[in-house]
């Protein structure tokens, strides 16, 4: 049978008019046996076939089950519901097409792990060696990394194909074949211009004279002609033209796209034979991507196995989690899980997490995990988490079980301003070899779509501009499109603008390009850049895989998030103030549990600046809510999210818990899954046990429900479950209504959906920062400010907030004040919050570091300042326009005035006229004092925030209906 060995998918960027999953489906249609995505310089889109071709299996093997359930024998009967309109099971073959700077292009095919392994290597030294997005390939490289390839050798170019004008092509293609013999290929390959049968001759000859046999593709950019408008508009954002200026560049008609078996035999006449020979080369080429799971690192220690270090270190971590002695209740439990970790041989997983925190913890980096196995009782003792299993809710096996054929999930989140330190370390200590990020692959939406599509069909840049500020009436599906476009002035049937807009909807999911993902990491045992091509990111010292976290899953290999999170910062920056001042050493595991009065202080939405519950939302959700305990919490960080509001959930969760609306579940087996939630669900867990207990779905298909569900998943494909689960509902006694309304719930998620164990972790957090505020409220002002940029509010809003909670906030100073904000004696048994030189506009680190080391007993003009702490004049005007002279007696337009009189090319005097010389008496300068008014608006311009007056202040008596009068005068003025 025939196999299609050259296909361009759209991860060759801007160039593949299709997705490899439309190729597969496409192939499964075609009946063709094998195929191979094969994009320039890369395997990214390779794992998103491969997902597809099982789906495919999956879906043959339910219509096959249905057929002989229903005994039909022979061709299948017509079916008003098909299960798939596919029967047979494309093979993906992994590849990729290698360009070389010597001028030959070939497809390389791996025969084997070997021969991945090779490829995969080859790869990286040509991407590692370019810029991002850039790969540059020399013929000693492939040579280096041939062992398990075959080679398809592509034709030469147009220029050189006669036979007498193949150089300097040939000398290089002879000795590709001297080095790779049988194991090689010509590609014939038709052009579709009306002189394939000429080139076909002429590609036999001179495979005749390389020695090598042909092979036949259709190089296919697309799985059906009908994308041929697509691969125009891709070749014009790529050349930076338009479409009607393409001229050669355009695709002359739609033939080059995936075509069957007898199709390649008609092309081919009488060359047919290449086409029986891609079908016996497929046959040979074995390897498949599910050969590279559970390549995990080892992590054995001093001759230490795997279950030993982690039993060990559990121990240890448990005796210093409960140093009275743990209950019972958590021994049993951290034997059960280790049992069960250990019969699945997932302790290396564990052990890397560990480690990984184990550093930051060494180096003061406050870290907490959350994810699917983060809240047990193992990650509680090794210090990956500090929730506490006797608060945690969740049941280990539901995500770390012999069902699920894949390893658990764990993100670690660190300060957001010290995570690269982690991310170094994990480098240094795996080597680059063995550890990369994530790849995140960035999609063609919404306004990128119009804008560059827009551009390349033609239209002016007011048109884009028009359709992109108006982007939720073409995306949205109630059909009035053409009414948005006649509202702005567009003609909704002008047949450009309407080919234009059929062209962005069709490019909508499309990948643009690669970028890093925000902090997953890959480690193996072996040697990463054999499991997976790595290349440089556009930040220094990253180096990056080229599958995202979705292919990674996919492939059930080893995946590490390391985040960054703003408020960890915040906190650890507090636990340092509340250990320097108050000499309390907090952690998050041993602060006070269940403080009435933090609770008070959330019932009444007092939370600005509070992790999770800041928002106005949330804001507005407390005091109905009324937070008592810690699982409150967990609900509150879950249901305030878009797939609860979407669900509508919220609305019965608050009526049920006011006692507004009677608690009841429709069966037993529901109420043990929702009791928790009073019925509804609020969790992607309770989800999924709603579709196994209600529904009836295998493990399997609640899984694929799972990662419908994923977070941020704009696409999703829930509703693809519809009909199942309402026919399982129905089957197992649930009325229709009640179908309905749970799996509406359910789509919720869709969106957003938030599992339990993050939201128990974030809730720890939402604590950890409320119980700061409640009882220190100076201290975690100073920190949230030490830690901007983050969170909803901006500094003057943190500042008024600690006001308001007694907190006296002194004003920046030149001889009081450092880089961060800091804490002092307020002379009353105190503290008392200094603003810091980081609140100054333009005024960096370096410079304010300087200004604190020169200052001495403290600098007394600001003549001081320049001639002691070397800082230019420009760096005095900005201490000046904050009025951080205040305090020695200097406002600030006199400092202005004296900062105006330091010329920039005024040089340092070596004794400040000390030792006498030429003196100029300048007259003393009447500046006028400023107003209230105008030191509050120089106040805002310079820091964002004032210690004065409010700004309304000014005008609050002319807005007063007693002050009407006044009122008018100011809008006349």
């Amino acid at each position: 049978m025939f196999a299609e060995l050259g296909i361009t998918s759209n991860f060759t960027f801007l160039t593949g008019a299709s997705h490899p999953e439309e190729f597969m489906e496409r192939a499964g249609e075609l009946g063709i046996a094998a195929i191979a995505i094969a994009d320039e310089n890369s395997v990214a889109g390779i794992v998103r076939a491969h997902t597809r071709a099982r789906e495919i299996a999956r879906r043959v093997k339910e219509r096959q089950d249905w057929d002989a359930e229903h005994g039909l024998i022979g061709p299948p009967a017509p079916d008003p519901q098909p299960v798939s309109p596919v029967f047979n099971v494309p093979r993906l073959i992994p590849a990729a097409t290698l360009t070389f700077d010597e001028g030959i292009t070939v497809t390389a095919l791996p025969l084997d792990r070997t021969g991945w392994a090779s490829l995969c290597r080859l790869l990286t030294k040509g991407r590692l060696r370019a810029e991002k997005g850039s790969c540059h390939l020399r013929l000693d490289d492939l040579m280096e990394f041939a062992d398990g390839l075959h080679l398809l050798l592509h034709r030469p170019p147009e220029a050189q194909e006669v036979e007498r004008g193949a150089r300097p092509w040939l000398p290089q293609a002879e000795r590709l074949t001297r080095r790779f013999g049988s194991e090689m290929h010509l590609m014939l390959a038709p052009a579709y211009d009306g002189q394939d049968t000429a080139r076909f001759d002429r590609c036999a000859r001179l495979a005749g004279r390389l020695g090598v046999p042909t092979l036949a593709s259709a190089l296919p950019l697309m799985h059906h002609g009908r994308r041929r408008r697509m691969a125009d508009v891709l070749t014009a954002i790529r050349t930076g033209t338009r479409v009607d200026a393409l001229g050669a560049r355009a695709l002359a008609n739609s033939e080059q796209r995936l075509r069957s078996e007898t199709e390649m035999r008609r092309l081919l006449g009488a060359h047919a034979g290449a086409v029986d020979r891609a079908g016996r080369l497929a046959a040979r080429l074995t390897f498949s991507l599910d050969e590279l799971r559970y390549e995990y690192p080892s992590e054995i220690a001093e001759g230490e196995t795997p279950t030993a270090r982690l039993r060990r270190l559990a121990l240890k971590g448990m005796d210093w989690r409960y140093p009275g002695g743990a209950p019972e209740r958590v021994k049993k439990l951290l034997d059960h899980e280790l049992a069960l970790i250990a019969k699945l041989n997932y302790e290396p997983y564990f052990l890397t997490v560990r480690d990984v925190v184990h550093f930051a913890r060494s180096r003061g980096i406050l870290c907490q995990g959350r994810g699917s196995a983060a809240n047990s009782v193992v990650c509680y003792c090794l210090g990956v988490t500090s929730v506490s299993p006797e608060i945690g809710t969740m049941v280990f096996e539901r995500f770390v079980s012999e069902a699920r054929d894949e390893p658990p999930d764990i993100d670690v989140d660190f300060e957001h301003e010290r995570r690269e330190e982690v991310i170094q370390h994990i480098y240094e200590r795996y080597g680059r070899h063995r550890a990369g990020l994530c790849a995140t692959v960035i999609h063609y939406r919404g306004k990128r779509a119009i804008r560059e599509v827009g551009t390349a069909m033609g239209l002016t840049q007011d048109t884009i501009s028009a359709l992109s500020s108006q982007l939720w009436g073409f995306f949205s599906t109630n059909g009035l499109e053409d009414q948005r476009m006649r509202e702005i002035g567009l003609d909704p049937t002008d047949r450009r603008l309407r080919q234009t807009m059929e062209l962005v909807f069709e490019i909508q999911g499309f990948p643009r390009h690669l970028s890093q993902h925000v902090g997953g990491f890959i480690m193996t045992e072996g040697r990463l850049d054999e499991l997976v091509p790595i290349e440089n990111a556009t930040m220094e010292d990253r180096t990056v895989i080229c599958w995202d976290k979705d292919d990674i899953d996919s492939l059930g290999i080893l995946k590490v998030d390391v985040l960054a999170l703003g408020m960890l910062t915040c906190i650890r920056k507090a636990f340092d103030l509340l250990k320097m001042h108050h000499q309390k050493d907090w952690t998050l595991a041993t602060l006070p549990a269940e403080d009435p009065v933090v609770y008070d202080m959330m019932c009444k939405a007092d939370t600005i600046g509070v992790f999770q519950i800041e928002s106005r939302a949330q804001m507005n959700f407390l005091p109905r809510m009324k937070p008592r305990n810690f699982y409150d919490l967990v609900i509150e960080v879950a249901i305030i999210r878009p797939g609860p509001i979407q669900g509508d959930m919220v609305h019965p969760y608050i009526r049920r818990r006011n006692g507004e609306e009677e608690v009841s579940f429709p069966s037993d087996a529901l109420g043990a899954v929702l009791g928790k939630t009073l019925g509804v669900p609020l969790f992607q867990e309770q989800a999924m046990q709603i579709a196994i207990v209600g529904a009836g779905f295998t493990p399997e298909q609640a899984d694929r429900l799972r990662r419908s569900l994923a977070t941020f998943k704009k696409h999703g494909n829930v509703s693809e479950f519809r009909e199942l689960f309402m026919r399982g509902m129905k089957r197992n006694g649930y009325d229709d209504d009640f179908a309905a309304r749970c799996f509406g719930q359910i789509e919720g998620f869709g969106s957003y959906g938030f599992p339990e164990s993050h939201a128990a972790s974030f809730a720890l957090l939402v604590y950890a920062s409320a119980w700061i505020k409640c009882h220190h409220p100076g201290i975690f002002a100073c920190a949230l400010l030490n830690s901007q940029p983050m969170g909803f509010y901006a500094p003057a809003q943190i500042v008024r907030d600690a006001r308001e909670h007694g907190v006296e906030v002194r004003p920046i100073c030149i001889n009081a004040s450092y880089w961060d904000n800091v804490m002092e004696p307020d002379g009353r048994g105190g503290l008392a919050l200094r603003l810091g030189f980081r609140q100054i506009k333009g005024l960096a680190e370096e410079d304010a570091a300087w200004l604190s080391a020169a200052r001495g007993n403290g600098y007394m003009a600001v003549e001081d300042v320049w001639r002691r702490a070397g800082v230019g004049p420009a760096i005095i005007t900005r201490l000046a326009e904050a009025d951080a002279f205040a305090d020695i007696g200097i406002s600030r337009r006199e400092a202005l005035w004296a900062a105006k009189a330091l010329m920039a090319d005024k040089p340092l005097p070596l004794f400040a006229g000390d030792l006498g010389g030429e003196m100029i008496d300048e007259p003393a300068a009447h500046l006028p004092a400023m107003t209230e008014g105008e030191e509050v608006v120089e106040d805002f311009v310079s820091m964002r925030l004032t210690l004065r007056s409010h700004p309304m202040a000014f005008l609050r008596s002319a807005l007063t209906p007693e002050g009407e009068e006044a009122a008018s005068r100011v809008v006349s003025v």
